[in-house]
């Protein structure tokens, strides 16, 4: 205004003003429905604020929290890696996504995260400790893959009960080990305990395509044509 105060850039600049007071109050509103763990309205406000400010590196990340908390991690993932890119060595944001990966069961998308969260800091405490657990699980599942592929179904069985020691506390690790242990049963001919095991599965996954055609080749071993 001081440099060229015509009309044009005094209308100009007022727009401005009143816009950027907008923001500041939608702000404060957001954080205060954060706090108020209202998640839906905060992700609403912040919707908002992220339409002007594209590139608050910040607000993304709140954001991506306000979705965790909403049960909708692909929204959140797609907010911390905008997050990342945005703002030098966001080691946090690495580790967020890495975790959330973990929880959905995709380990392998999960390894290669926490490795560029160690990229930018090899000391980073809790990047490390979940590195070396997800790097744990992927071998054995990895290996219990391969012993599959070789035919050698008592050795996948066993490798996949040490996958549910390695992770009890994410259920979907467990469950898809019991998909691939019925799998193993089902092709070494112990028909019974296949149809056990994949009848578990299928009480947790109805829709369960895997499972339901394991549990049909047991029960064809079994001479059970009904079922």
């Amino acid at each position: 205004l001081k440099s060229n105060p015509s009309n044009n850039e005094e209308k100009e600049a007022q727009t401005q003003l009143t816009k950027s007071d907008e923001l500041q109050r939608l702000h404060s509103q957001a954080l205060s429905a954060y706090q108020q763990e209202d998640y839906e309205a905060a992700i609403s406000l912040l919707d908002e604020i992220l339409a002007v400010c594209v590139w608050d590196a910040e607000l993304r990340e709140l954001r991506a929290e306000c979705y965790i908390k909403e049960g909708e991690p692909s929204k959140a993932i797609s907010d911390l890696k905008a997050a990342a890119k945005l703002k030098n060595d966001n080691t946090e944001a690495f580790y967020k996504i890495s975790r959330i990966y973990y929880q959905l069961g995709d380990h392998e998308l999960s390894l290669s995260e926490v490795r560029e969260c160690l990229k930018l800091d090899q000391d980073h405490k809790q990047c490390f400790s979940l590195y070396k657990q997800v790097k744990k699980l992927n071998k054995q599942i990895e290996s219990a893959e391969e012993f599959i592929r070789e035919g050698r179904y008592e050795d996948a069985i066993s490798k996949y009960e040490t996958v549910m020691k390695t992770e009890p506390e994410v259920p979907i690790y467990s469950t898809r080990a019991k998909e691939r242990i019925c799998h193993c049963l089902s092709k070494n001919q112990q028909a019974t305990e296949a149809i056990k095991l994949c009848t578990e599965v299928l009480q947790l996954e109805p829709t369960n395509v895997n499972a339901l055609k394991d549990r049909a080749e047991a029960y064809l071993l079994e001479d059970m044509y009904e079922e």
